[in-house]
């Protein structure tokens, strides 16, 4: 059976942070708290702060099921995807769910944004890694890097995130996201060390756009400066931006648009897509899917393997 019969499930992949990982995705597209001018999933996207089912837990944990008997070799079960997971009013019972199902340790991606909530603290709690993200370290900053949903604040934010970091007895991985010129002066990079103090991750790893935006404004930081301000963080710091994707790169967006603009080239086949976009093929489904609703492209069959083009 391919990965074609997986709905919530993609991968394993290889990941830099997580070895060989198998992603689960349990939210739709651009379901999030904030737009992000760093996100390769499109811009101003309607924003949400409530935690619902968004997808059947019981059917995640069902195809869960099916790739361990296939024959599943992962380092880690990694809940991500196109969207925050930690929307997702089930997310407790997916973690349990996987820990019955096998012995992978299981990592959360999360913005953190809702790590202001108890719920969302003693969900992901259960997880055995979690890696939150931090990418401002003030309020204004908050605003520009993010463009978060309007009833979100920055201090009660950030102070769920300590507070997790107090309960959370697994692995904490912080992950800081730099654009050049928004959050890379020497007054924010002070801010973040004495929040990385004050949490006490066990690893920061800093990272910025080495594929297209959407934002022009979300400027990638020059490798020799990023590692200048890793220096500055202090300990426990590593630099994960996979500069060596600056060779061959392509100016599109993760996107319909970015999508068109390839396919309006040449035709391509999935694989294709994700390979020149560098994204997951779960992301690049579901945006496939909807561009195949509204008739913006047609699929065909050439040599048993489908391509997609303009029409």
């Amino acid at each position: 059976m391919t990965d074609q019969a997986y709905k919530y499930l993609f991968g394993p992949v290889p990941s830099r942070r997580l070895g060989r990982s198998l992603g689960v995705d349990i939210v739709p597209l651009k379901t999030c708290t904030q737009n992000c001018i760093y996100c390769q999933l499109g811009k101003d996207a309607p924003q949400t702060l409530d935690r619902t089912d968004y997808v059947p837990i019981s059917d995640v944990l069902d195809e869960l099921t099916r790739k361990i008997e296939e024959g599943l070799t992962a380092d880690t079960i990694t809940i991500s995807g196109s969207g925050e997971p930690t929307l997702h009013a089930g997310l407790s019972d997916l973690i349990d769910g996987i820990h019955r199902l096998t012995d992978i340790p299981v990592a959360v991606i999360t913005n953190s944004t809702l790590m202001y909530r108890a719920d969302v603290r003693d969900d992901c709690a259960k997880a055995d890694i979690v890696l939150p993200s931090l990418d401002a370290a003030d309020a204004e900053t908050f605003e520009a890097m993010n463009h978060p949903h309007p009833n979100l604040c920055f201090a009660e934010w950030v102070g769920g995130l300590k507070l997790f970091s107090k309960q959370f007895s697994g692995k904490l991985w912080l992950e800081v996201f730099f654009c050049d010129g928004v959050n890379t002066n020497d007054e924010s990079v002070t801010k973040f060390k004495d929040l990385i103090e004050q949490l006490k991750p066990d690893k920061v790893q800093i990272n910025t756009s080495v594929r297209p935006t959407v934002h022009s404004v979300a400027a990638r930081v020059p490798e020799d400066k990023l590692h200048a301000i890793a220096e500055k963080l202090g300990d426990h710091v590593e630099v994960i931006a996979d500069f060596s994707r600056l060779d061959g790169q392509t100016e599109f967006s993760a996107s319909e648009e970015g999508i068109l603009a390839m396919l309006s080239r040449r035709p391509c086949s999935l694989e294709g897509i994700c390979d020149g976009m560098g994204l997951n093929r779960n992301v690049v489904q579901k945006i496939i899917a909807r561009l195949l609703e509204t008739s913006k492209i047609i699929a065909e069959e050439k040599k048993q393997e489908t391509y997609y083009k303009i029409p």
